[in-house]
């Protein structure tokens, strides 16, 4: 019984393509067996992506061949696979939507295509919350993703499938997005690394927006240095995307360098939040006393508005949701419904199809927001209240240089568990704000909850353009509590 390509990491894979011990070809084709053989259960692809991966394949053991395998990409033979809000051309990118259901991409996002031309191996298109609309991935069209640590409970959103791919052992790196919290609360529930870096590093062009002032595309992966390995690839301006900049990086290169003498900031209040949970609480305090250990320095800072992120992103991310789905009108794309003789009727009777019933939630409250009359009373505070936001993380970081928190306020819940939108919408309370101000996010796990043995995770927030801080951090954690295990179900088995 040989390991599963998916259950092993970027540099083994590399390292035994390098070494010969397999072919990218044997990669590509264990790594469909094994989603063949495991993800009925787990449900985290809607498309795979065969004659692709073979011919990335193809290109790679022919560079082993004539010996030039060293000067590939970072990726060169590594599995990799994509959030269905990312064009990757020929492929479906339905954004788990019966709106887009027949939509083929007619070019790659930017962020897929930096992928490829790092030679990785496209495996296919993965299971999300529909126009990544939700905290659970229970509102996809297709079907709900299950957590790999127990089947009866949600794997996170909106980039579950994204989480629950690496955490099932299917494949070692994917990407997701993020808007309020999509990549990070994923990461925490499956047990796996997930980054959001700070907005403007990675490109968003191609990626299908939810909140364009709000998203950004980031990657999960079960160690520290995978997802570092992934940000070198992903970071860096982009011409076609004019919100990203010039920030390319080696963010591998501060792994090793520990946390001493850096300034870690805790912030009280999240530790009082009401619906923190005890274990997810507990799990967190002992993550910053691991942190004091290895030498950091404890800071509490304050971020007083942080209590309103919940009540502006519940504005901004409607506002600009009605924006970005006007596009889809049945006409241009999307789904077309039959039978109507006026546009008016057809419109109507299209979008009524098309978008579940959270799409449709968004877009009304977005629509109400953005109307005569209550514009002002809502939208424009709501920007008020994200520059105070953004002006009290700016203040925070002239004391520290990484911000702990919890990432979600309990562990993953089982399904049909949380029916109340509100409430399904508090699952984010700790990840918004880092959206609302831009900063770099990322969710690490740090072992397993004392009541429910679910993963937990804690969020490491850094200053803009700092992204290396919190992997720094991170990989001090990663010391502490080693990298993240493929879930136990799926840890053994599979032929590679």
């Amino acid at each position: 019984m040989t390991t599963p390509f998916g259950c092993m990491g970027i540099a083994q894979i590399k390292a035994g393509l390098a070494a010969k011990e397999f072919s990218a070809a044997e990669v590509a084709k264990g790594t469909f067996a094994r989603i063949a053989a495991v993800d009925e259960t787990v449900h985290s692809f809607l498309e795979t992506t065969e004659q692709m991966a073979a011919e990335a394949a193809a290109r790679v053991d022919a560079a082993i061949a004539e010996g030039t395998f060293g000067e590939m990409g970072l990726l060169a033979g590594v599995p990799v696979a994509f959030k269905d809000n990312m064009n990757l051309l020929g492929t479906r990118t339905t954004c788990s939507s019966r709106m887009l259901e027949n939509y083929v991409s007619p070019y790659t996002a930017t962020c897929v295509e930096n992928c490829l031309q790092a030679g990785c191996l496209p495996i296919g298109k993965l299971n999300m919350d529909e126009f990544a609309f939700g905290s659970s991935t229970e509102t996809s069209a297709f079907g709900p993703t299950r957590n790999p640590w127990d089947l009866e409970r949600v794997p996170g959103g909106s980039s579950g499938g994204s989480a629950a791919a690496v955490a099932a052992g299917l494949v070692c790196a994917t990407l997701g997005s993020d808007t309020g919290g999509s990549i990070r609360q994923p990461g925490a529930f499956c047990g796996v690394v997930g980054v959001k870096p700070t907005y403007g590093t990675v490109s968003r062009y191609g990626v299908v927006a939810f909140g364009s002032s709000l998203d950004q595309v980031g990657p999960f992966a079960r160690s520290v240095e995978d997802a570092a390995l992934m940000m070198n690839v992903l970071a860096g301006r982009d011409p076609l995307d004019c919100t990203s900049q010039p920030c390319s990086a080696d963010f591998t290169a501060v792994l090793a360098e520990g946390v001493r003498g850096m300034r870690i900031g805790v912030v009280p209040e999240f530790m009082e939040a009401e619906g923190l949970t005890a274990e997810v609480r507990e799990g967190v305090a002992a993550a910053v006393e691991q942190l004091r250990q290895l030498g950091a320095e404890i800071v509490e800072v304050d971020l007083p508005h942080a209590r309103a992120a919940m009540s502006a992103y519940y504005v901004l991310g409607p506002c600009e949701a009605f924006s970005n789905l006007a596009r889809f009108d049945s006409v241009r794309y999307g789904y077309c419904d039959p039978g109507h003789t006026d546009l008016g009727s057809q419109y109507e009777a299209s979008r009524a199809v098309g978008f579940g019933a959270e799409a449709k939630r968004r877009i009304m409250l977005g629509s109400y927001l953005l109307s005569a009359g209550v514009y002002d009373k809502y939208y424009y505070p709501a920007q008020q209240v994200r520059t105070l936001i953004t002006q009290d993380y700016k203040r925070a970081y002239e004391q520290v240089d990484c911000i702990l928190s919890p990432v979600a306020p309990r562990t993953a819940f089982k399904f049909g568990e949380i029916g109340d939108p509100t409430e399904m919408y508090l699952s984010d309370m700790f990840t918004i704000s880092i959206n609302i101000a831009g900063n770099g996010g990322m969710s690490v796990p740090v072992g397993l909850g004392s009541q429910t043995n679910l993963p937990v995770g804690v969020q490491l927030i850094s200053p803009w353009f700092k992204d290396a801080n919190m992997l720094q951090v991170a990989a001090a954690l990663e010391t502490v509590y080693g990298k993240a295990p493929v879930a136990p179900a799926f840890a053994e088995g599979g032929e590679a």
